[in-house]
């Protein structure tokens, strides 16, 4: 049984999905949609331009999920259809570029949406205010406690339950700061701080929630072809009315991967193909189910490999 993947933001790279787009008509078609749903050349910035301006939220969002389905209609080409997977699931942003996959939002309707979120995510704190931080070598519970004891009347809480030893706490950065020390003092292997540019997936995001709460009822979502693993809920849904509260929930929402990909093993996927960019989702997978197989889905010799092997 397979389950595919999309990753979040981190994954992006200057040059990514561009060798798809040369090797196959269906990849490149992806880009050009999402350029005209956007009303400018996304694909410009994502295959020539500079590093700092493609990782900005607002243009990381919408690139990342184009390369991820990028690939996906490159595999598709080779023979691999979609409904191959038992089910589908995404690393926050992911989340909109595993919906795209299953059918359940068109592809541009999921690019406005990300470049709605991510604006949205990027206006909710004054720069400087909010932060993120990296706890690896502790569970969920003890982060979760350090950040509660870090918070201080201030907003700090777990925002991505990455995998056994990995997790991320978020909110005001003088709180996240705290949280640093704490998880040293309690024997973290690290405790760092992360280069983003806004506290996502915590309560400080509540802006950014509402603003896509209003443009989610906007679009039309249809029933996923494969279950989608929700980020808020680490199981299935199916039903598009619950998928449109779960992703305003996710914005201030904690990301639960591990116990998302812990209830894809449990109902019986051996098999987690990483769509897209990177292989950040691959190594934490990898840490959770370490009986199942992963593999990366991101060139165009990657998609040869993996349909070799479907």
């Amino acid at each position: 049984m397979r389950a595919f993947v999309f990753p979040g933001q981190g994954a992006q790279a200057v040059g990514m999905g561009r060798a798809l787009a040369e090797a196959y008509p269906q990849a490149r078609a992806v880009f050009d949609e999402v350029d005209a749903a956007l009303g400018e050349a996304l694909s410009t910035l994502v295959w020539e331009g500079d590093a700092e301006t493609l990782t900005l939220t607002r243009n990381a969002q919408p690139a990342l999920m184009a390369t991820s389905i990028a690939a996906l209609r490159a595999l598709e080409a080779e023979g691999v259809e979609m409904a191959s997977a038992a089910f589908v699931a995404g690393h926050s942003l992911g989340e909109y570029s595993a919906l795209c996959a299953a059918g359940s939002l068109s592809l541009s309707d999921t690019a406005r949406l990300l470049r709605i979120r991510g604006d949205a995510m990027q206006k909710a704190v004054p720069p400087g205010e909010g932060a993120m931080a990296a706890l690896l070598g502790l569970d969920f519970e003890t982060a979760s406690g350090i950040a509660l004891a870090a918070s201080e009347g201030e907003v700090c809480q777990a925002a991505n339950d990455n995998d056994p030893a990995q997790v991320v706490v978020s909110g005001h950065k003088a709180a996240v700061e705290r949280a640093v020390e704490a998880a040293k003092a309690q024997g973290a292997k690290r405790a760092v701080m992360l280069p983003v540019s806004a506290p996502f997936h915590c309560a400080l995001m509540q802006p950014a929630a509402e603003a896509m709460r209003a443009a989610l009822a906007e679009v039309t979502l249809a029933p996923p072809a494969v279950p989608v693993v929700a980020n808020v809920r680490a199981e299935a849904v199916t039903d598009p009315e619950e998928i449109r509260g779960l992703l305003v929930d996710q914005v201030t929402g904690a990301v639960r991967w591990r116990e998302s990909v812990s209830w894809m093993a449990a109902q019986g996927v051996t098999e987690f193909w990483e769509m897209g960019a990177g292989k950040a989702l691959s190594g934490m997978i990898r840490r959770i189910a370490k009986e199942a197989s992963v593999r990366q889905v991101g060139t165009p010799d990657e998609v040869k490999d993996a349909a070799g092997a479907a």
